[in-house]
C-alpha cells in the first residue's frame, strides 16, 4: 500500500535516522491487476548476480499472492476479532489475483472498511516477544526498521503470534524490485531513471539490515538468530513495507499495516484513500463512485508514474491506462557555452544543478522543463533574464503567468527535441540488444 500523505524519498542511513518512505500523495493498497502488467524477478544466478540472489529462496511463511484460502482465514479471524460486517469479500479477480469484491450495492460517498485500529500494526503494537520490543525501542530504532523487524519476529512465531492469520496471507514473495538481481536491473531498467533509484533502494535495505545487525542482532544473538534475521527475510518484510505500509494523517500521521484494507486494489480512475475516522473510531475510505455487486472495489495509490509505481509496488500500467504517467527528461547545461558559468551561479541560487532532471507527460511539458530550456539556449546578450528563468524552472517566480521569449521559442523546442532523441536512443539500443 502506498502513504496517504505527500512525502519525500529519502536514503535509509547509517546509525538508524528517521527512515524513509517511498514518494507518495496518497494511500493505497495492494496492486490491481486490471490497469498493469505484472513483474517478477526470475532470481538468475549468472556470474553478475550478487549473494544477495542466493538469499531470495521463498520464506517459511506467507502464501503464494493468488492464495483464497488463507484470505478466508484472514477475513474470518478479523471478524472474530472485532472487524465489522463488511460490504466486500475477498475473490480472485482477473488473472488470478485477490481483491475486494462488493457483496452488495455500494453508493457513492458511502464509508467502507471500519477496521478497528486494535487489528492495526504500528510501531506502538505490543510484541509477542516482549524481550526483543524492549531492545528495539531502547536502541530507538525508527519506525521502519523497526516495522521490517517487527513482521519477521511475529512471522517466524507462527500460531503463537496473534497475527498468525494476517502474515499468512501476505505473499511470500511480494511483487517488488528488491527481489532483482543487479544483473536483472541492468537488462530490463538499463533506459530508466527508475534504475538507479532501485539499486539506491536495494542497498539502502541491505545497508539497514547490516546496521541492525551490527549494532542489535549480535548483540542479543538468542533474540535474533541469524537463521531468522537475515538478509532475505529483510527483503521480504521491506518488501511487504514498501508495498503495504499507509500513512494515517488523522492519527498523527502514524505509518500503519491495516489488515484486510490491504486487500484493496489500485485504479487510476479513483482518488479515495484510507484514514482513521474518529466518529467510528476506525480505518474507512469513502467511495468516490458505487458499486454494483460482484464489481472489484478499488482505492487509489496516488497520482504516480509507471516508474513510481513499479519501484514501490513491482507493477506498471497498461500502456494508455494511466494518466499520470511521465518519463524524467535530462536536461544539461552545456559547458562550452559562453556564460556556463553564470548560469550555473543562477540554477545554483535556486537549488538546481546539471543536468536537471523534469517530468515528460504525454500530455506536454512542464513550465518549468521549458524555463530551463531557455536558461540553456539563452544567448549573452539576454545575460539579465538568466536568473528569471533560474527562478521560474525551480518554481520560485514571484510571476505566476510564467515566462515567454518567442524569440528563442524555435531554439528552445530544437533543444528539447534533441534531449528527447539522446533519450530515446537509449531505449534504441536496449530494444536491439534485447
Amino acid at each position: 500500500m502506498a502513504q496517504i500523505s505527500r512525502v519525500l524519498h529519502t536514503s535509509f542511513l547509517p546509525h538508524f535516522p528517521q527512515s524513509p518512505l517511498p514518494p507518495s500523495s496518497h494511500n493505497g493498497a495492494s496492486p490491481a491487476v486490471p490497469f498493469r502488467y505484472r513483474t517478477r524477478s526470475s532470481i538468475s544466478s549468472s556470474p553478475s548476480t550478487t549473494s544477495r540472489a542466493s538469499e531470495a529462496r521463498p520464506i517459511p511463511w506467507g502464501c503464494e499472492i493468488e492464495s483464497l484460502e488463507s484470505a478466508s482465514a484472514l477475513q474470518q479471524w478479523l471478524s472474530e476479532s472485532g472487524l465489522p460486517p463488511q460490504k466486500m469479500a475477498i475473490q480472485r479477480v482477473d488473472v488470478g489475483e485477490r481483491g475486494l469484491v462488493a457483496l452488495k450495492n455500494i453508493r457513492k460517498g458511502e464509508k467502507l472498511l471500519f477496521v478497528p485500529p486494535s487489528l492495526v500494526i504500528t510501531a506502538d503494537s505490543d510484541w509477542s516477544c516482549l524481550e526483543a520490543g524492549n531492545v528495539m525501542r531502547r536502541n530507538s530504532v525508527p519506525d521502519w526498521p523497526l516495522l521490517a523487524t517487527y513482521l519477521i519476529s511475529e512471522a517466524s512465531l507462527m500460531n503463537s503470534s496473534r497475527w498468525c492469520s494476517y502474515i499468512s496471507a501476505l505473499p511470500r514473495q511480494p511483487y517488488s524490485l528488491l527481489y532483482w538481481t543487479r544483473s536483472e536491473l541492468d537488462t530490463y531498467l538499463v533506459a530508466s531513471q527508475i534504475r538507479e533509484r532501485a539499486i539506491e533502494r536495494i542497498t539502502d535495505v541491505e545497508g539497514t539490515y547490516n546496521d541492525l545487525k551490527v549494532r542489535i542482532f549480535s548483540k542479543y544473538p538468542q533474540l535474533f538468530p541469524e537463521e531468522i534475521f537475515n538478509m532475505r527475510t529483510f527483503m521480504w518484510s521491506f518488501g511487504i513495507l514498501f508495498s503495504r505500509l499507509v500513512r494515517l494523517p488523522s492519527m498523527d500521521g502514524k505509518v500503519a499495516l491495516v489488515p484486510w484494507a490491504d486487500m484493496l486494489n489500485h485504479s487510476s480512475e479513483v482518488e479515495t484513500f484510507l484514514d482513521y475516522d474518529k466518529s467510528s473510531q476506525g480505518i474507512v475510505f469513502t467511495t468516490d463512485r458505487s458499486y454494483q455487486p460482484g464489481e472489484q472495489v478499488f482505492i487509489s495509490y496516488g497520482k504516480k508514474s509507471n516508474g513510481e509505481l513499479l519501484l514501490s509496488y513491482g507493477f506498471v500500467a497498461k500502456e494508455g491506462a494511466n494518466p499520470d504517467d511521465s518519463v524524467e527528461l535530462s536536461l544539461p547545461l552545456n559547458k562550452s557555452d559562453k556564460c556556463y558559468k553564470e548560469k550555473l551561479e543562477a540554477l545554483q541560487k535556486y537549488g538546481l544543478s546539471t543536468p536537471q532532471r523534469f517530468p515528460l507527460q504525454i500530455t506536454g511539458w512542464s513550465l518549468e522543463m521549458k524555463a530551463y530550456a531557455y536558461l540553456v539556449v539563452c544567448p549573452p546578450n539576454m545575460s539579465q533574464h538568466f536568473e528569471e528563468m533560474a527562478a521560474a524552472a525551480s518554481n520560485k517566480s514571484t510571476s505566476k503567468a510564467g515566462i515567454n521569449y518567442p524569440e528563442l521559442e524555435e531554439q528552445t523546442l530544437q533543444f528539447l527535441l534533441d534531449c528527447c532523441e539522446s533519450s530515446i536512443a537509449k531505449y534504441t539500443k536496449f530494444l536491439e540488444v534485447s
